[in-house]
């Protein structure tokens, strides 16, 4: 019985599969190439196109170099070549080894991981037909391959069948075929923010690949949120689902593993039908959690989705029975989410009407542009080209950081463990202020994740202008704050000069009392001799640096405005009298003030005394009518 469900499982599955792809004419599988530049012999040289592998950790943003190996035995790498005593080991000083082998008799990864091994740093696999490119992809659930292929760590390729028997041909002359493999423009970089998504499944019992998902998704969280909170990338992910046949929709395994009336569907956990979980049950998953991301997003803070993700697979998974709604519900209200909002997105799965939401997750299956159908599981899509190799942390970082413009890159990108700066390697071949580097590090290398540019910098708010390569000047206000606008300046006796000035349309000038290019020197003018100063018949010259001192005789003081002396004891007897007429001048102000506030404050006094008499005898305007009692006696 179970071997016929399995049976039952497989066809239905082919013809999921099968209608999936005839839903719509435009469909396509994109085969994603990067470029094979052969350097040399001068016969062969040029570019050709090499489909990258779905295994291995490309080298997206970057390029490899290296010269093309065609072994005597074992030429399908079926085998370790250990067995052969070969090895591709580059010796020191050579440039690496890439193997190339044949199509056929064994998986792709197998041959990779052999050659890898053996010491290639990298693998070309030639095919043995004349077709178009396909992709290298990894076994399906294959439990011996499992432990090899996620320790590939060399990027692979596939050539077509012309081009390889070409560098066959040149290597069995006797020639040298130096090769370049770049994947530069695998992504496309157009601006400053990545859009990338991840075509996933939230079943954990799907075999190797969901176990290799389950940690990526645990990995690549962190560097996922710092890239989502700092704005530099728009993350969305995708959940791949099938769709019943109309004639099978009320089948049990229709019934069993999809929702909507066989609109939208799974394939069974277990491959068993009659125990454990159903293909439904990670439909309804799947479902919870577009409608999490969805939720998150509303609020501003789409990252949640890797926290509920990853929560949910440490606390819900299969084999321990805790793969329900239950428990989901408690991860969402661990995670603050609105369980109602999450609800309403989800809609009823038994309605016999289309879901929004996995309506548009099946359309967007369907290859657009430049990407093709999303038919491997699971998918990364980064500006809408189809990631090729490992899913893991380093190598998909790799990947999204190559799709930023270049010096657009944020800082995670630029890390030790994603990319090499190469501006400490000689400064990148850049301009560099030695001087100033002393105590800073002005330089025009700026490092990117592709490599380097030189850009003449801004420091401290003021720009530097050059070519980046040989010079570097300051210009504009503030010049002379970096390295004193590379003038010359010196400081001497407590005093210090300096050639820079904000003023003088970036050109260096020496100060008043120097001379010189005012770049490499300014020298002290002695203006005592060339006689610029002290030139009054009773001064006496003495320089000094930067400047000079006049003295007159004994009693004489002298004036620098006028360039003359005058005698000491007149002009302190001038400053006597000055002082002493100044506190006259203020004594009798002070004086004249008094006075009149004592003569205001004095008829004021007289005035109030003089209307309080007045008032006893007769009544002021101001003041009401007295009444009179006298005739009141008499009445």
């Amino acid at each position: 019985m179970e071997f016929q469900n399995l049976i039952s499982l497989k066809l239905l599955l082919g013809f999921l599969f099968m209608f999936l792809h005839v839903h719509d004419s435009a469909s396509r599988f994109v085969v994603e190439k990067n470029s094979l530049m052969v350097t040399s012999p001068e016969k062969i040289k040029g570019s050709h196109d090499s489909a990258i592998g779905n295994f291995g950790i490309p080298q997206y943003g970057g390029s490899m170099a290296g010269t093309v190996v065609y072994p005597k035995e074992n030429q399908k790498g079926c085998k370790g070549f250990d067995d052969f005593q070969i090895s591709f080991k580059a010796k020191p000083g050579a440039l690496p080894n890439f193997v190339l082998v044949d199509r056929g008799d064994c998986f792709f990864a197998l041959k990779v991981w052999n050659a890898q091994k053996a010491g290639a740093s990298a693998v070309l696999v030639a095919d043995d037909i004349e077709e178009a490119l396909i992709t290298m992809d990894t076994p399906e659930e294959d439990i011996s391959s499992a432990k090899y292929i996620e320790n590939i760590t060399i990027p692979s390729a596939l050539i077509d069948k012309s081009f390889g028997e070409t560098l066959k041909k040149a290597l069995s002359s006797g020639d040298m075929v130096n090769v370049n493999l770049d994947w530069r423009e695998a992504v496309p970089h157009p601006d400053d923010r990545v859009e990338y998504e991840l075509w996933t499944n939230s079943n954990d019992e799907c075999g190797v690949k969901c176990d290799m998902l389950m940690e990526f998704v645990k990995d690549f969280r962190g560097p996922a949120q710092i890239l989502e909170k700092g704005g530099y990338t728009q993350f969305t992910p995708h959940y791949i689902t099938w769709y019943c046949p109309q004639t099978f929709t009320l089948s049990r395994q229709c019934k069993s593993q999809c929702i909507n009336h066989g609109r939208y569907c799974a394939p069974d956990p277990e491959q068993d039908f009659g125990s454990g979980y159903e293909g439904k049950d990670v439909v309804l998953e799947n479902l919870r959690q577009l409608c999490v991301f969805r939720v998150a997003n509303e609020s501003s803070k789409p990252w949640v989705w890797w926290d509920y993700v990853t929560d949910f697979q440490i606390r819900c998974p299969m084999r321990e029975k805790k793969y329900n709604k239950d428990c989901a519900d408690a991860v969402i209200k661990s995670l603050g989410l609105d369980t109602k909002k999450i609800e309403k997105c989800m809609g009823d799965p038994n309605a016999d009407a289309d879901n929004p939401v996995l309506k548009e997750e099946q359309d967007a299956q369907v290859g657009k542009g430049s990407r093709g159908d999303v038919t491997i599981l699971p998918t990364l899509v980064v500006n809408n080209r189809q990631y090729r190799g490992k899913l893991e942390r380093g190598a998909v970082l790799k990947a999204i950081c190559s799709g930023f413009e270049e010096t657009t890159e944020p800082a995670v990108c630029l890390s030790g463990d994603v990319e090499t700066n190469e501006c400490l390697d000689n400064n990148g071949g850049c301009w560099q202020d030695k001087a100033a580097n002393i105590t800073a590090n002005i330089t025009a290398c700026k490092d990117t994740f592709r490599g380097r540019v030189c850009e003449c910098p801004m420091v401290d708010g003021v720009q530097f202008k050059g070519d980046g390569y040989n010079h570097c000047e300051v210009s504009g206000s503030g010049r002379c704050k970096i390295n004193n606008g590379g003038c010359w300046h010196e400081s001497k006796d407590g005093h210090t000069y300096s050639a820079c000035s904000d003023s003088d349309d970036g050109k260096c000038k020496c100060p008043p009392g120097f001379r010189g290019d005012g770049v490499k020197s300014c020298e002290d003018i002695d203006e005592c001799k060339d006689r610029k100063a002290c030139q009054c018949s009773d001064c006496h010259c003495k320089n000094t640096w930067g400047s000079y001192e006049c003295t007159c005789g004994r009693d004489l003081l002298y004036i620098r405005d006028h360039d003359t002396c005058i005698n000491k004891s007149t002009t302190e007897v001038k400053s006597a009298w000055a002082a002493v007429w100044v506190i006259l001048i203020g004594l009798g102000m002070a004086g004249g003030g008094a006075y009149l506030v004592y003569k205001y404050r004095l008829r004021s006094y007289m005035d109030s005394e003089i209307r309080a008499i007045m008032a006893q005898y007769m009544p002021l305007d101001s003041q009401a009518e007295v009444p009179n009692h006298v005739n009141d006696e008499h009445a």
